[in-house]
This record gives structure tokens, C-alpha cells and sequence, in this order.
């Protein structure tokens, strides 16, 4: 379970009270909506079929798999699945790996997402043994579906673009400096970087004033 509504605001307010400028961002466009993914294979499994396709496009292959091989919330129905029948559903090659080298990480015991390592960096090298589970990816479900209140991923470009515009920097900062930007605001980086998407989806209305 992701960050909650309670969660974000608690996080933004100590944010706010620290830093000018997320206060003056805050006021301009109000909280975040909280981002919750439920915990486990499926979740995972959704974000190897939506790398580089709609969300549309994603469901598609989704309610396919679940017509031509079975539950796709069960790791079995992959493992099962022939590769003519994964191609069937829509799957590329390439992603059918990937599914494939999840639920092989899962029935192995190598990867327990009941069990994460408490400490987010070795969480995320569990995760990110996955075929096709990046560190993005793996940080996104580290923050939505567990709700771990300080991931930061820096590597995120509309996280780089807005904490440049929060910040009032002329370019986009680097990944690198996007890190070193929001270190001194820990334990509250997984709700900034909520924060800073909600901002990119502001658009126009969060320009500074």
C-alpha cells in the first residue's frame, strides 16, 4: 500500500515548513492525490507489460493473457504459457523473458515481495534482478505499492524538470544533482517526488508567480 492521503500531506507540510519553495509550489497547486499500487507479482508484472506502450495497449495484452492462458495475477499462468501462447496475448519476445525471469526469481525464493529487504537500496537490487525490472520501475513500486516514505528516483525526468522549476533553476538538473538536491529532505523524498508529478501535471499553473 502506497503513501496515503494522511501520509503526503504530514510529509509535504514538514517539507513546506523547511523549504520556501516547495511552500510557495504547495500553495500554488494544493497536495498530491496519493499513488497506490496493491503489493506483489501482478503490480510487477502490469509494469513489465506497460514499459513503452499506452496504458490502453498494456490492458489490452492483460485481459488476453487472462482469455488464452489463465489468471494472470498467478505466477503458474506464465510459467505454464507457452511462448506462441504468450505471443498470442500480445507479448514481444522480450517481454515474455521478463515475465518469465519474474516468476522464475519468485519460485526460486531468490525475490519475496512479502518479504523485502527493509533497506530501500537492498530492495531495490532484489527488484531490479528481474529481466526488464530497472531501477525506475523498481523505485516506482517500492513508493506505490509499499508506500516507502523515502524513494527518490532521481532518474525520473519530470522529477529532474520540476524540482528545477520548484527551485527556480534555469536548466533541468541532472540526475546527479537532482539526487544531491533532495538529500537534505529525507525521511520525505518518496512523498516529494509525488509531489513534483503532480506539479508536471499542473502544467502551466505551476509556473512560479
Amino acid at each position: 500500500m502506497g503513501l496515503s492521503e494522511q501520509q503526503l500531506k504530514a510529509s509535504l507540510d514538514a517539507l513546506a515548513a523547511a523549504e520556501p519553495a516547495i511552500a510557495a509550489a504547495l500553495d500554488r497547486i494544493g497536495y498530491p492525490p496519493p499513488r497506490i499500487r496493491e503489493r506483489g507479482y501482478a503490480t510487477l508484472l502490469r509494469t513489465i507489460l506497460g514499459q513503452q506502450v499506452s496504458v490502453k495497449a498494456a490492458d489490452a495484452v492483460w485481459r488476453k493473457l487472462a482469455e488464452v492462458a489463465g489468471d494472470p495475477t498467478d505466477p503458474a499462468t506464465i510459467r505454464d504459457a507457452s511462448d506462441e501462447t504468450l505471443r498470442s496475448a500480445g507479448f514481444s519476445r522480450q517481454k515474455a523473458g521478463y515475465a518469465r525471469s519474474l516468476v522464475d526469481e519468485i519460485a526460486s525464493g531468490r525475490l519475496d515481495l512479502d518479504n523485502l529487504p527493509a533497506d530501500d537500496e537492498e530492495a531495490i537490487a532484489a527488484l531490479t534482478r528481474v529481466k526488464g525490472i530497472g531501477r525506475w520501475s523498481a523505485e516506482v513500486y517500492l513508493l506505490f505499492a509499499e508506500g516507502r516514505a523515502d524513494i527518490w528516483p532521481a532518474g525520473d525526468l519530470a522529477v529532474q524538470i520540476e524540482m528545477g522549476r520548484i527551485l527556480g533553476h534555469a536548466t533541468r538538473p541532472s540526475e546527479k544533482l537532482t539526487r544531491e538536491l533532495a538529500a537534505g529532505y529525507s525521511p520525505h523524498r518518496g512523498a516529494l517526488a509525488i509531489f513534483t508529478w503532480h506539479h508536471y501535471g499542473a502544467g502551466a499553473d505551476a509556473a512560479p508567480v
